[in-house]
């Protein structure tokens, strides 16, 4: 569907700020998505925009509508599994799991199935049916050594499902094989990796600011044998008390 120039122009700007805000801002990036789509409801790429807006406000039941509205205007397939995730976050895995049996997720290319494979692997872990989870998530995409822009989430989701069942030492393997593969910290493998270690972080700050209220503390007592001055006196340390009570100065 084409649109008036002015109109396409107002339609573009605010997508445009829904694409930079949805993972920083996603409240803010979904009050984008609504003003394009009073603008332009009966296009489909807006559509699908505002079903991810929602989507990532977890608005679970809206994102669904929009993705159905985008399917049928363009007939494609590749909304599917974010749809079935839809129906998890609306609390139906059940319905996500006949999702991933329908013959759409043929028609998904490579990138689509391994996403299809996810969803259905969380609506089983979503049922208790954790065993069924890992056998879900056991493929050749999973065994293969190539790297693809899925294969960090891939062997995450299955390191947590294998710890979830209690297999530690299998699910710190993987852990680690996501970490190899995640080039863009797409997850937090390395904070997994090290919990299983048994390393902790520890707060540098708020270490650093613990002597420094003892010194404080430390000076006001100091200060109790100073005699008191004499009225019109003008203590010679005046200034340094005060940039002490604001605070340490920032680097």
């Amino acid at each position: 569907m084409s649109l008036p120039k002015t109109l396409a122009e107002d339609v573009a700007r605010n997508l445009v700020m829904v694409a930079r805000l949805i993972d920083e801002d996603p409240e803010q990036a979904y009050a984008y998505s609504r003003i394009a789509l009073r603008l332009a409801s009966r296009v489909a790429a807006v559509r699908e925009a505002a079903g991810f807006a929602a989507y990532a406000t977890q608005k679970y039941g809206e994102a669904l509508a929009e993705f159905r509205a985008s399917r049928r205007m363009t007939g494609s397939v590749e909304l599917w599994p974010v749809m079935a995730d839809c129906e998890r976050g609306l609390g139906r895995p059940e319905r996500a799991m006949a999702m991933a049996g329908e013959p759409e997720v043929q028609k998904l290319d490579k990138a689509g199935q391994v996403e299809m494979r996810l969803v259905a692997a969380g609506a089983r872990r979503d049922m208790g049916q954790i065993d069924a989870a890992i056998v879900t998530l056991q493929s050749p995409e999973l065994a293969s050594s190539a790297v693809h822009s899925w294969t960090p989430r891939l062997r995450y989701a299955y390191a947590d499902a294998l710890l979830e069942a209690g297999r530690e030492s299998e699910a710190r393997e993987w852990f680690g094989k996501a970490l190899e593969a995640d080039k863009d910290g797409a997850t937090d493998a390395s904070d997994r990796l090290a919990e299983l270690d048994g390393v902790e972080f520890v707060d540098a700050l708020g270490e650093d600011e613990e002597p420094a209220e003892e010194h404080v503390g430390a000076a006001a007592d100091e200060q109790t044998d100073v005699p008191a001055e004499e009225p019109g006196d003008v203590p010679a340390d005046e200034d340094g008390q005060d940039s002490d009570e604001d605070g340490p100065a920032k680097a």
